[in-house]
């Protein structure tokens, strides 16, 4: 018996099935397996514009197989226009309710398994949390990447545009400069060209054996991507034939895998809460233990945006995530044991990969970018859970300076704006945590801003928020417990010293523990910032960033 039996066979399911007839199915459609399509769709921006179209070629692939596709849309948070407003705030909050509305769509259907097209950045790690929940047979594949855009000759991408709103502010830009890169920054659809959230974590799509080898990295614009959408239709069919589901494929090596793809990457921070979400989903522990541990002992070794030079068109230039796989395979740091979608482990899938020319995109591993992996865990007396601190996107390793303290990205920003911010300083950002913002809002616009004004090698900023794949700079985020919690952040006050040392992953408040025990005492736990709606909702139920800021 079929799954969608239960909804669409039998003389008591008529009016069920009376229902799909007004929609032009036939008998011979009920009987098929009822697939469904996931699409994260909307026209907020243009990371995800095309998916339609893509969901098009998924539903012709499981056709080819004799099933039945059933199309619906999930929604989808464009982060860089959300940046620095109050918008930002549902971005993290959209990951759960991606994996919320497949898991209601889906189930309250029946449907056998699903197919699942992702884009910007909450997309992917919202449908893998849904695939590892339900564990139905299922695959997910990523919509692509915009093209790079072009300005005076340089190949940029919209990260440089956020930074350059800070030198035009600052009087290094022209007007007339920052409206010609503003044309050309995104030329075509498809998420944000460089190694930001939405493109890691289309990595991590393959790494973690989810998607099929090669799909993640060909731009939104290249054919390629139908090609992939059409044999994601059909390998969904297989799934379900051969009974494979996600949790058959996630496993603690798998997870170690992606771990060592990001840290090689250079990757997202997000992609560090993203790993530990869909490791909860598929009750595997997974913590930032295990980020740190692989850190030390994999070398960064991917030239991309924003710490490198190339962007994801040009690894798909390459050989795409297959390259790097097969590179990390070969050095013995990848695990090719591994199950994937495709009913073969990554050995056997990447067993005809030719490693030809990089072309300075992938550098050797033997000279890599940094001896160690590209994002450090750091810990101590400010974050006694954990924070976490992109190294490859910093010069700067080590700074010690007083703090400059604010409760909002926003006083932030206007204090960035009047020049209150000055060579040395830490800047303490608190209260945007998960349950404080509430949200985790990314900080682009304070970052950018700062890196603008020729900061960014003598500023640090350390936040219980999220920073965007964008980011560069001496930025720790993820800072746990979070000052909602009364976390240490909470008791930061104006120019105490603060200590971060990323080689040997401290952060570090330096004040004596009987001043911090009598902060402690005295502190009182503010108001929520929204008494209702799904911000209040969600505060209320998501856990830490060092679990992933997951649902509880």
């Amino acid at each position: 018996m079929k799954r969608s039996d239960i909804t669409y066979s039998g003389p008591e399911r008529s009016p069920n099935r009376s229902y799909m007839k007004a929609m032009g199915l036939n008998d011979k459609d009920l009987e098929n397996y009822m697939v469904g399509i996931a699409a994260a769709w909307n026209e907020a921006g243009p990371c995800n514009i095309h998916v339609l179209s893509l969901a098009e070629h998924t539903k012709e692939g499981v056709r080819n197989k004799n099933g039945t596709p059933r199309l619906f849309t999930t929604p989808v948070v464009i982060d860089g226009i959300a940046m620095g407003t109050e918008g930002m705030k549902y971005s993290l909050v959209s990951r759960e309710i991606i994996a919320n509305t497949v898991e209601l769509t889906v189930n309250a259907h029946n449907y056998d398994g699903f197919a699942a097209l992702s884009g910007c950045d909450k997309t992917s790690p919202g449908m893998m949390m849904a695939m590892a929940r339900m564990n139905l047979p299922s695959l997910v594949m990523y919509g692509g990447t915009t093209l790079p855009g072009y300005y005076h000759g340089k190949q940029i991408a919209v990260g440089d545009l956020f930074e350059a709103v800070g030198s035009y502010m600052n009087g290094l830009m022209s007007l007339s400069d920052l409206k010609l890169m503003e044309d050309n920054a995104v030329p075509t659809a498809g998420s944000c060209g460089g190694l930001y959230t939405a493109n890691t974590m289309a990595m991590m799509t393959e790494v973690l054996g989810l998607a099929l080898p090669g799909s993640a990295s060909p731009p939104a614009v290249d054919g390629a991507k139908a090609k992939y959408a059409y044999e994601t239709g059909k390998t969904v069919m297989d799934l379900i034939e051969t009974d494979l589901k996600p949790r058959d494929i996630l496993t603690e090596e798998s997870f170690y895998n992606a771990i060592a793809v990001l840290m090689a990457s250079g990757g997202s921070t997000n992609a560090v809460l993203h790993l530990m979400a869909i490791a909860h989903e598929a009750k595997i522990k997974l913590n930032l233990d295990d980020f740190d541990r692989l850190s030390k002992k994999i070398p960064e070794i991917v030239n991309m945006k924003p710490s490198g030079e190339y962007v994801m068109a040009d690894l798909n230039k390459i050989g795409g995530v297959p390259i790097l796989m097969k590179i990390l395979m070969e050095h013995g740091i990848l695990n090719g044991d591994q199950l994937t979608v495709t009913g073969k482990t990554i050995k056997e899938n990447l067993k005809d990969i030719k490693i030809m020319n990089l072309n300075n995109v992938i550098k050797d591993f033997e000279h890599p970018i940094n001896s160690t992996g590209g994002i450090r865990i750091l810990k101590g007396s400010l974050a006694p859970d954990g924070s976490v601190f992109k190294i490859s996107a910093s010069k700067v390793r080590y700074h010690k300076g007083p703090a400059k303290v604010f409760n909002s990205e926003d006083e932030t920003f206007k204090a960035i704006r009047e020049r209150k911010i000055k060579a040395g300083d830490t800047v303490i950002i608190r209260y945007e945590g998960p349950k404080g913002g509430p949200g985790m809002r990314e900080m682009l616009s304070v970052t950018s801003e700062i890196v603008g004004e020729g900061l960014g090698e003598t500023v640090a900023l350390i936040t219980d928020g999220r920073f965007s794949g964008a980011t560069r700079g001496i930025m720790v985020g993820h800072v746990a417990p979070e000052a909602m919690d009364g976390g240490p952040i909470a008791l930061v006050r104006e120019n105490d010293i603060v200590e971060i040392d990323g080689e040997n992953g401290k952060i570090n408040l330096l004040i004596d523990e009987d001043e911090l025990n009598k902060r402690k005492s005295e502190w009182k736990r503010p108001e929520p910032r929204y008494k209702t709606g799904i911000l209040n909702q969600y505060s209320k139920l998501v856990s830490s960033s060092a679990k992933g800021a997951v649902m509880e």
